[in-house]
């Protein structure tokens, strides 16, 4: 338990039964009425964000979630494998928890994994990743200036959109947020 005075950026609240991060806070003490908190929470699990506020001085449960870093070692059917590389403990994450960040993970790839008393919540990666362009048609001469996009597969077998002018084998990076074309990598 914590009191809402000792709120910060961060800090994962279970309320209701559901874990909240609070992404906002602030303290508000009008001329007249009594102090109260003013947040923004994130739920933990689906990302819905609202805001709430309490009371000044109001307990507040909180919950304890592990944010480590670990390696992606091999998908198993509809799971995936992460191995922490202090301990060496591995943990397999459903493959609803990683959700799109599946599109941009590769065998011995580092993300961050949440958990909470020993379930994983959810799988964090990088905000970018480079990844190979696998296949894509080829480019026709003089659309070198248009600014026009081409699908293009990766090697993870995602589908993002590239400039014409990129080939079959060009390293790219890509946004793992959403799923965007951000350079080419030499």
């Amino acid at each position: 338990m914590a009191s809402t005075n000792d709120l910060k950026n961060g800090l994962v609240l279970n309320l209701e039964g559901q874990l909240w991060t609070v992404v906002e806070f602030q303290h508000v003490k009008p001329g007249k009425g009594p102090a109260f908190v003013r947040t923004k929470l994130k739920n933990v699990l689906s990302g819905k964000t609202v805001d709430k506020t309490f009371n000044a001085g109001t307990k507040v449960e909180t919950s304890n979630v592990d944010k480590r870093t670990m390696q992606y070692l091999y998908k198993d059917g509809d799971d995936y494998v992460f191995m922490d590389g202090k301990t060496y403990d591995q943990i397999t994450v459903p493959a609803a928890t990683v959700g799109d960040a599946a599109d941009f993970m590769l065998e011995n790839q580092e993300a961050i994994v949440a958990t909470h008393e020993g379930s994983p919540l959810f799988v964090e990666l990088p905000a970018s990743v480079e990844l190979t362009i696998t296949y894509t048609e080829p480019g026709l001469q003089g659309d070198r200036s248009t600014g026009g996009t081409k699908p293009a597969t990766l090697e993870t077998g995602a589908q993002i959109q590239v400039p014409l002018f990129l080939e079959t084998g060009t390293k790219v990076k890509v946004d793992t947020r959403d799923g965007s074309y951000l350079s080419r990598v030499s």
